[in-house]
């Protein structure tokens, strides 16, 4: 068979990764050979994948989680353009994973009809390589302003042919109006191709809500495939920062007799968000993102992120008075970590002609270390050891690179061929590797220095902590919720025949495209 889906929403941050990995789980544990593919997605939370020509290349890190929900390991096609923004007004276009223009919104449309043909070209590859193939939408489909160039959403489903479900968040509210709205905003052809709808994120008795799928049913035509409840335990691997709460899942009680307080600077521009996800999966860590300088203040562990724009962010810093509370963190030796441009910002000077093409400006100069970015972007898988003898690995996203660095200081990692990479000064931590804490004893031996610095001598690591496991642990409770909540049968027989016939069209649609 080449069955396929498109998971479409309401909204962005509907449900639509999760909803899209869960169908995929459930379909691998049937023994469908299942694939995910996401069009174009938009985030700076982006995943290393090695490519056919062994280079490095990068796509959305959800649909790297969704790959493996299926059992796979990553593939370009899942995600063949992903735009990353690196302001208001322009992103980077990557490619089926290597980086080649960026753009704004009026030089989007010429470059539009290239990555549409590449997004479906890959598509039509995936589904004679796969049983099903299911694709997730990006942001809504009734986004009526872009449907005439649109190739992820209607414009997908139009071309491939695909029946698409549509989920919305209740926990936001109007969750009805939406769906009926997204419904009733589409053009006729559009609209015959949508066969129901999920609602996600509910609490509280379902009998309550069953007036209104049913009345929901009665003005569409269209079904409900299933309620999925609201669950605590799904956080990992988020597709967008702003999809985070204040504080990342359930710490769980600590081991020892402390807690250990990390907080998270929430940068404009943060990228790979995910890298602090292993710290809150920790006993005893409590991991938060923040933009208040007083939380800073009272946190053990300071964390500056990954960001598109450093310079930008630096300077964002500075404005907001996060600068001058990381530096009187490091100040009092309390330990601060930077990830990839949060190690960049601790440098003394940045030169990026690249990025933000402001030339050389002052760093915040709590490391010894010079940067210098590149037009040519790293992008690569890397392994080796930290403190000698603990095994690590993790990816690099990056243009800058040290450039000048004092000759005795001590680097953080280092490479299986034996160079440095990143630093370490006291308290004060750097590196450009992103998901380095994804290995268990990298991150128990880190923390523990982290406690030691900080004075939170009752603090002691899990011995027994897997990320890896955290997160089969959590694609699986993704598959028993969809074959729980979700009317499998009906799922199953749209995904192998298709739209069913005869959908009744809701007024007003638009003009037909």
């Amino acid at each position: 068979m080449s069955g396929g889906l498109l998971v479409a929403g309401t909204t962005s941050d509907a449900g639509k990764s999760v909803l899209t990995a869960g169908i995929c789980r459930w379909l691998r544990r049937r023994g469908v050979k299942v694939a995910p593919f996401k069009a174009q997605n938009m985030s700076n939370n982006s995943a290393v994948v090695i490519g056919p020509d062994g280079r490095g290349g990068e796509i959305g890190r959800a649909q790297a989680m969704q790959a493996a929900a299926c059992g796979l390991a990553p593939d370009l096609r899942f995600n063949p353009v992903l735009l990353k923004p690196g302001s208001d007004l322009a992103s980077q276009v990557v490619l089926l994973g290597e980086a080649v223009d960026t753009i704004t919104a009026g030089t989007f449309r010429q470059l539009r009809p290239r990555l549409a043909g590449t997004a479906y070209a890959a598509l039509a590859e995936l589904r004679a390589a796969y049983d099903v193939v299911i694709c997730e939408g990006a942001g809504s489909p009734a986004e009526i302003n872009l449907r005439a160039g649109d190739y992820v959403n209607m414009g997908l489903a139009r071309h491939a042919g695909l029946p698409a479900i549509v989920v919305g968040d209740i926990d936001r509210g109007g969750v009805f109006a939406s769906m009926f709205g997204t419904v009733a905003l589409l053009d006729p052809a559009d609209q015959a191709l949508v066969a129901g709808f999920v609602i996600n994120k509910f609490r509280g008795d379902l009998g309550l809500l069953r007036p209104g799928l049913d009345m929901l049913h009665q003005v569409t035509g269209r079904p409900t495939y299933g309620v999925l409840p609201w669950s605590l335990d799904l956080w990992l691997d988020a597709e967008d920062s702003l999809a985070y709460g204040r504080v990342l899942g359930r710490p769980d009680a600590p081991r020892g007799t402390e807690w250990l307080d990390v907080a998270v600077v929430r940068l404009p521009r943060i990228s790979n968000a995910t890298d602090v996800e292993a710290l809150a999966t920790e006993p005893g860590v409590r991991v938060r993102l923040t933009v208040e300088p007083a939380e800073l203040a009272a946190a053990d562990l300071v964390v500056l992120p990954g960001s598109k724009s450093t310079v930008a962010d630096l300077a964002w810093l500075r404005e907001t008075g996060l600068a001058d509370a990381v530096l009187a963190h490091a100040a009092a030796g309390r330990p601060l970590l930077g990830i990839c441009g949060g190690f960049q910002m601790l440098a003394r000077a940045i030169d990026d002609p690249v990025e933000s093409r402001r030339g050389s400006v002052p760093g915040l100069g709590l490391l010894p270390v010079e940067i210098t970015f590149d037009p040519r972007k790293t992008v690569r898988q890397s392994a080796g050891t930290a403190w000698g003898d603990v095994p690590v690995h993790g990816y690099e996203i990056h243009h800058g690179y040290v450039s000048t660095a004092d000759a005795d200081l001590a680097p953080l990692l280092a490479y299986d061929d034996g160079s440095g990479e990143g630093a370490v000064a006291g308290a004060v931590y750097g590196t450009h590797w992103h998901g380095a804490f994804e290995s268990d004893g990298f991150r128990r031996r880190f923390l523990t220095e982290v406690a030691r610095q900080a004075g939170r001598d009752g603090f002691r690591v899990a011995p027994d902590t897997s990320f890896a496991t955290a997160r089969e642990r959590s694609l699986d409770l993704l598959g028993d919720l969809v074959e729980e909540h979700l009317d499998t049968a009906a799922l199953w027989n749209l995904i192998e025949s298709g739209p069913p016939a005869g959908l009744p069209f809701i007024p007003p649609g638009a003009p037909p495209g």
